[in-house]
């Protein structure tokens, strides 16, 4: 779900949004054509938050900002899931575009992770990324990272890298391009042909900003 947010608002400050509540009719009241009750899951239905091979799903996403502007985008679920991956709680994102500077920030809390068979969980996830005249600066913030329940030290280095099987975990990942545009991904989990899962990611920089929660892509 993504907001405009006024030029007035506060940075990263920005309200979550309730979800609102559908509600199917009861079974004996409606039915849909062929006799199908209506909530009936039919083969090859893909339900909201479900993956499929070759596929990505975005949680929380703001999409992009463009630079120079004055102005906002923010994007948020309470809770949000991809089916047989992962579930998070509290999921936000924001990006803030001033004439000469770019604010972008992405998090979640209650992290629960499931790449081929490996459990990755974390209390809290947050990334940014700030882009001002001088250059981009990127950090992460990840609290009681754990991988199949062992605690794992965070050290804030860019780009800390734990060999899980079939893959890697990187930590603060951060990408940067040619002309200085950073992508900052708090976690980011890669099974070989299998999937790719980012966590937190946050981009600032001369191409604009952007921020999402999740992005969950398989193979």
């Amino acid at each position: 779900m993504r907001h405009r947010v006024p030029y007035s608002s506060s940075p990263l400050a920005v309200a979550v949004a309730v979800a609102a509540l559908l509600m199917w009719p009861p079974a004996s009241e409606a039915q849909l054509p062929g006799g199908i009750l209506p909530g009936t899951i039919l083969p090859g239905t893909t339900l909201p938050g479900t993956i499929l091979p070759g596929t990505t799903t975005v949680l929380a996403d703001t999409g992009t900002l463009a630079a120079g502007t004055s102005d906002a985008l923010q994007a948020s679920q309470i809770a949000g899931a991809v089916s047989s991956l992962l579930t998070g709680e509290v999921l936000h994102a924001v990006t803030i575009s001033y004439p000469d500077e770019i604010d972008s920030e992405a998090s979640l809390a209650a992290l629960s992770l499931n790449v081929a068979g490996t459990s990755i969980g974390a209390d809290s996830v947050m990334a940014r990324a700030m882009a001002v005249a001088g250059g981009v600066v990127g950090t992460s913030d990840i609290s009681n990272l754990s991988i199949d329940g062992v605690p794992i030290a965070v050290t804030g280095d860019p780009n800390q890298t734990i060999g899980i099987p079939g893959g890697v975990l990187v930590i603060n990942e951060q990408q940067v391009s040619s002309d200085g545009t950073t992508v900052v991904n708090a976690l980011h989990a890669i099974v070989s042909g299998v999937t790719a899962v980012v966590i937190g990611s946050a981009t600032a920089g001369a191409t604009g900003g952007a921020a999402q929660a999740v992005q969950a892509t398989t193979f």
